[in-house]
């Protein structure tokens, strides 16, 4: 990762899969790790689709369904919410960025709040789906917390988890740190400013406090 000198006024998170391992909680759920996979592609696919709001927690049952797996599952995941543990590293990298923190993230106001809590550390703005009416990679989702934070989008970060917020954050201009944490493929020829396999390298793009 190349050391450039940039600096940024804030840094947007996606949550669930930049900042937490829901890939673990889900794939335990569903009883394996293949059967968490594709019920997660799964998850996505429609997340990904429907752009306008529809209830989170439906979309999870749904996403079970079409794989062959109980909806029930949908509920489980949800019963076990509060399991949601984040990256080893997370907590005490953003405890040193000297710069508000905020949460973009697919799912309903309740379970966002509560898996915003999970991370450790205080959020300035923690948007939802549901709060903003939109999914991701809608531009809707990313513009309400560029409003609400009152920073512009070239000077603020975004730390991706997901293949399709990279595309998504890089349309409204803001550059992009993509934690690709398992090795997920790029969704389409966006390349992200940052790569990296971890949350380590950002915090070198900020100074220590």
């Amino acid at each position: 990762m190349k050391q450039d000198g940039v600096k940024y006024d804030a840094v947007i998170f996606d949550l669930l899969t930049a900042l937490l391992d829901s890939w673990t909680l889900w794939n335990d759920v569903a009883g394996s790790p293949e059967n968490g996979l594709k019920w997660r592609r799964r998850y996505l696919e429609i997340t990904y689709g429907c752009g306008a709001y529809r209830p989170y927690e439906t979309l999870v049952r749904e996403a079970a369904r079409d794989v062959g797996l109980s909806e029930r599952l949908g509920d489980e995941l949800e019963r076990r919410w509060q399991e949601l543990a984040p990256w080893p590293e997370a907590p005490a990298i953003l405890a040193k960025i000297p710069a508000p923190l905020a949460v973009a993230t697919n799912c309903s106001v309740r379970l966002g709040r509560q898996a915003a809590d999970r991370v450790g550390v205080p959020f300035t703005v923690v948007e939802t789906a549901e709060s903003v009416g939109f999914y991701k990679p809608r531009p809707e989702v990313y513009r309400a917390v560029l409003a609400k934070l009152g920073t512009a989008s070239e000077r603020t970060l975004f730390v991706a988890g997901s293949a399709s917020d990279v595309p998504g954050a890089k349309s409204v201009g803001m550059p992009v740190y993509w934690h690709n944490r398992i090795g997920l493929p790029p969704r389409d020829d966006t390349r992200p400013d940052y790569l990296e396999p971890s949350l380590d390298a950002l915090g070198r793009l900020f100074p220590l406090v």
